[in-house]
């Protein structure tokens, strides 16, 4: 079954087409990184605005790469949630059109299971059960992986996600955004230990995370040396973020894999692109047993191809919607 996957939660419009699931024909993305870098930032506005402008030629694009016609798509899918409501709703809009006017099935995706399903495209070797790390720029979730379509989150975090924390702390120390890949670069040439970050506990919650108080630490590290003139470590500062944000994920998602019993944890998300976190992850579940999947980077961030691969199990387990689908800036995952 070939599937036109459409994802735009974001500041990125794609658009793919997918085979059974696993079989990726075409992934097209039209990325808006250096327009929002003018802002610090995405601009809810502009990025719709953006959406608008390129969706139907990208569908085009990805539909000829793929060599495919129109007439052999069997179902459109598309990110309905969570995500910038009016950057969703481009998306859903255009997903309706596309499925009304093919007469053929419209597959509404969650768009966190999207990046845990970029697993399946990257490992075909790969089903549930598992547990599931998913950490990106909207969301820091530990979910269980009962089956494609059965979902129940383990923790959470309560505040910003590990993603915006990333993204705030680099605007800080003066990294373009998105601030990911240059935070990783830059702590590459730090001296861990030189700062003492916080790590957040949330009182009666094992799985539960904040990141609140590390941005914060950061923004006072950064303000307090300016103000004083005495030089900041900004290397350093980005390598001891960067543990901090790791020494929350890492040993919560283990203790998770050993409470659900699952011997596979999967890393998700534009934050499993971090070479340190990866590692870590690594490291731990070498020490627990534990068998690690991780997308490769081109799979970690928003693409059309892991709602495609999700989209394809939602079909199989009979969830399809009409022309009346409504996009939502916020969802849980076991009801998506």
């Amino acid at each position: 079954m070939k599937i036109l996957a459409v994802e735009s939660s974001c500041d990125e419009t794609a658009v793919a087409v997918v085979e059974d699931g696993r079989r990726v024909l075409s992934d097209k993305i039209a990325s808006q990184a250096d327009m929002h870098a003018l802002y610090g930032g995405v601009v809810p506005e502009i990025a719709s605005r953006k959406h608008v402008e390129v969706i139907a030629a990208l569908a085009d694009e990805a539909l000829k790469e793929a060599g495919v016609a129109r007439g052999e798509i069997g179902a459109v899918a598309v990110t309905y949630a969570p995500g910038l409501i009016g950057a969703v709703l481009v998306g859903v809009n255009f997903a309706k059109a596309a499925a009304y006017a093919l007469g053929i099935p419209l597959i509404p995706v969650h768009h966190v299971r999207g990046h845990i399903a970029a697993n399946y495209i990257a490992f075909p070797e790969l089903e549930p059960p598992f547990l599931a790390l998913a950490i990106s720029g909207g969301n820091t979730l530990i979910v269980d992986v009962k089956d494609y379509t059965d979902l129940e989150v383990i923790g959470a975090t309560r505040d910003d996600a590990a993603g915006e924390c990333f993204d705030k702390a680099a605007r800080v120390l003066g990294l373009p955004y998105p601030g990911g890949a240059p935070m990783d670069a830059l702590a590459q040439q730090g001296t861990a230990g030189t700062y003492d970050l916080p790590r957040a506990h949330v009182s009666g919650s094992d799985f539960d995370m904040s990141f609140s108080g590390l941005k914060t630490a950061v923004v006072n590290l950064a303000h307090n040396a300016a103000q004083t003139g005495r030089e900041l470590d900004r290397a350093s500062l980005a390598l001891d973020f960067t543990n901090a944000v790791s020494d929350m994920l890492v040993p919560r998602a283990m203790a998770a894999a050993q409470r659900c019993g699952r011997a596979t944890v999967v890393a998700a998300g534009g934050v499993a692109a971090n070479s340190i976190i990866r590692a870590d992850l690594q490291r731990a579940c070498q020490e627990q047993g534990y068998r690690l999947y991780v997308p490769p980077l081109s799979l970690c961030g928003d693409n059309g191809a892991m709602i495609g691969a999700q989209g394809y199990y939602e079909f199989r387990a009979g969830r399809c919607a009409g022309t009346d689908l409504n996009a939502f800036a916020t969802l849980d995952i076991a009801a998506g």
